[in-house]
């Protein structure tokens, strides 16, 4: 099936050359057989690409061009390959893929034409902007790729001439407005990546009703255009049975916009696929209501559907009933304020009911500002319950969301809330729950928190944070890895002034009153620790305790005057960002690689003056970075070349331009780095 798609014998034939194929590299250019047939080139950052052209002009009749690796534009010697140039030489092509084009548009417009032996043409990610119309004449054309090509604003208007096309693909060309008119005559095409939906009838979404042999996935976008459910039905989506995937998509539009939603709907409704599709994809719909196929429970094999930016709707789809489903996402749907009991079933079918979502394994509901209630499921026990088989639940961005969630997900061990305010519930029964994040001011929580098999737990909020240290007072949290606490106010300390023995990050941000344990016995486990604007009785810190932390970031701590690294051999990176009142680091460990310090006022005026006691402990560091350090200071830092840039990359005193061209890529690389001051 895979030779069908892209040409047949022709591609089973290639795919053998390739094993055998000659590789050659560019110093050597001159000692090939001229009856070399099959070529494929790498380039590296000394060779000069006009030696292509050298190699092919003793090679006319070559019928495969191909690159293999190409590095980047900038990296050659001699800029780029002219394409009428080359092909001018090679016109017994039969392959051809390269990507060293001028940015010049017209360049391919004088070559390409000729080569009519072409059978495989890749021009993806280059920089084109528009494809010579001579390309059309290209008759014996199986594949054409497209991919990438963000510059590349149409299609050669007569490419219904390319009768023997098998492979389109103009994935990632966000540019081109619609498809090239009577496309339906590519009777063979079997694989199409997108169909963009003209505004004339030879280029209408009706083109696609003679396209019967498409395989895979197929997007469908500018469904706006289509004017009618006659013309939806011409398309004749329910004959394509070699579709796998199919994703619908009509153009954001504002609220404004008067749309008929009997029209949408129709129009919807004679898109039906096939009744085996596996992925279904629906953005932008303007209807209020989606037709009675898209939930039924006769499709037997989806695993995967989204409902997306339907901003109109008012209702969910009937969607419990579908067998195999596995993957779920509804977002942005604005005017949805109920998730009812129809969720779950009623796809009118009146066959016998199964348990709802049987097989769905991931459920995501996000940024649905109208939601309010999520209605439980009646059942009379736990066995009869929906979503058996769910691991991952997010709930995210529902501001008004009050409840009920789901009471009891057996397999549940990812659960999400974020910024969900009028969550208060409790969260539902997962007795194997593995991470925990709820973010937000929400209240709402779990009637047990299984602290012996949760591995990962972000909380947010004072409540929150202070139900998950009550619960640790009375559960050891035996497996957790992660922890990370935000937004509390309150006093409260960790258990036994020590940290849970299995955890290896911990993050703190915007705690005051939290204490910070003291550590009486060294803790292996941790590696990665953040306070942020936490922690306000913390006035020393001593790594010690930790010996095997390689990432330490302390942020606002206003109140720390001392920091001790000392007898860490594990310490890679330190971030120290301001802590006015911290005065010195102590006996830096020599595995530091990365210190990176800004607004501390008392430390930057120690490094500033090479302070005797701080500066000897940090000079060896390789990447130091510090906001007060001017470029004349810099200079005398015997620090490598790029990182004096990054240092310096806003500095007013320092011309990048004197660095010549390598100077200007750093400046391009680093100027919108984070870590950067005043960027």
């Amino acid at each position: 099936m895979a030779a069908e798609l892209v040409g047949g014998a022709f591609l089973s034939s290639f795919l053998n050359v390739l094993f055998d194929k000659l590789t050659f590299e560019v110093k050597n250019v001159l000692k090939h057989d001229i009856k070399t047939r099959h070529l494929s080139y790498v380039l590296h950052k000394k060779d000069s690409v006009s030696k292509i052209l050298e190699v092919c002009d003793s090679l006319k009749h070559a019928r495969t061009l191909l690159q293999v690796n190409l590095d980047t534009y900038h990296e050659f010697s001699e800029g780029v390959v002219v394409p009428c140039d080359l092909l001018e030489q090679l016109k017994c092509l039969r392959v051809l893929s390269f990507k060293i084009f001028s940015d010049d548009e017209n360049l391919l417009h004088r070559s390409i034409g000729e080569l009519i032996h072409l059978r495989y043409l890749d021009l993806s990610d280059t920089s084109i902007v528009t494809l010579p119309e001579s390309l059309s004449c290209l008759y014996n054309l199986q594949t054409l790729k497209l991919r990438e090509c963000r510059n590349l604003k149409k299609l050669p208007s007569k490419m219904q001439n390319l009768v023997n096309l098998r492979h389109l693909d103009i994935f990632g060309s966000i540019l081109v407005e619609e498809m090239p008119k009577k496309m339906s005559k590519l009777k063979d095409l079997q694989f199409l990546s997108h169909y963009i939906v003209g505004k004339h009838e030879e280029n209408g979404i009706g083109e696609l009703g003679g396209l019967t042999h498409l395989h895979r996935s197929l997007w469908i976008t500018q469904l706006e255009n289509v004017k009618n459910s006659g013309e939806a039905s011409n398309a004749r989506m329910d004959e394509k049975i070699h579709l796998n995937g199919l994703f619908l998509s009509w153009s954001s539009f504002e609220e404004s916009e008067v749309c008929d939603s009997h029209t949408e709907k129709d129009v919807l409704d004679k898109l039906r696929p096939h009744k085996d599709l596996k992925t279904l994809f629906i953005r932008c719909y303007r209807g209020t209501m989606f037709p009675d196929w898209v939930g039924q429970s006769w499709y037997h094999n989806m695993t995967w559907l989204e409902l997306s930016g339907c901003r109109n709707c008012w209702v969910i789809p009937s969607l419990g009933q579908l067998p195999s489903l596995q993957s779920l996402i509804i977002r942005e749907l604005d005017k949805v304020k109920k998730i009812g009991g129809s969720f779950y079933k009623g796809d009118g079918t009146h066959q016998h009911q199964e348990t709802p979502f049987r097989s769905l394994k991931i459920l995501i509901i996000q940024r649905m500002p109208c939601l309010e209630e999520w209605e439980s499921y009646e059942c009379d026990d736990d066995d009869d319950a929906p979503f058996p088989k769910l691991e991952a639940l997010w709930i995210l961005h529902c501001p008004k969301l009050r409840g009920d969630l789901p009471t009891f997900l057996p397999s549940l061990e990812k659960l999400r809330i974020e910024e969900c305010e009028e969550i208060g519930c409790y969260l539902p029964r997962a007795p194997i729950l593995r991470s925990l994040t709820i973010d937000g001011k929400q209240e709402a929580r779990m009637r047990e928190l299984p602290l012996s098999m949760l591995e990962v737990l972000w909380v947010n909020g004072e409540q929150q944070v202070e139900y998950v240290f009550e619960a640790m007072t009375h559960t050891q949290p035996t497996s957790l890895s992660c922890l990370g606490i935000s937004e509390c106010s309150t006093a409260i300390s960790f258990p036994g002034d020590s940290l849970p023995p299995s955890l290896k990050e911990l993050s703190i941000k915007d705690c005051k009153n939290v204490e910070f344990p003291m550590q009486h016995q060294q803790h292996h486990s941790l590696t990665y620790l953040t306070i942020k604007n936490s922690c306000d009785s913390l006035t020393s810190f001593a790594l010690p305790p930790f010996p095997n932390l390689n990432d330490l970031r302390i942020e606002r701590c206003e109140n720390l005057t001392s920091l001790e690294v000392s007898q860490s051999q594990s310490l890679l990176y330190l971030i120290i960002s301001g802590c006015p009142k911290l005065e010195n680091i102590i006996r830096v460990p020599g595995s530091l690689e990365t210190l990176i310090i800004r607004e501390c006022g008392l430390l930057g005026e120690g490094i500033e003056r090479k302070d005797p006691h701080i500066w000897p402990s940090i000079s060896h560091i390789p990447l130091l970075l510090h906001h007060a350090l001017s470029y004349t200071q810099m200079e005398g830092l015997s620090l490598p070349f790029f990182l004096l840039l990054l240092l310096a990359c806003s500095c007013p005193l320092l011309d990048l331009a004197q660095f010549g061209e390598q100077g200007n890529l750093v400046k391009n690389d680093f100027t919108r780095c984070g870590l950067c001051i005043n960027t």
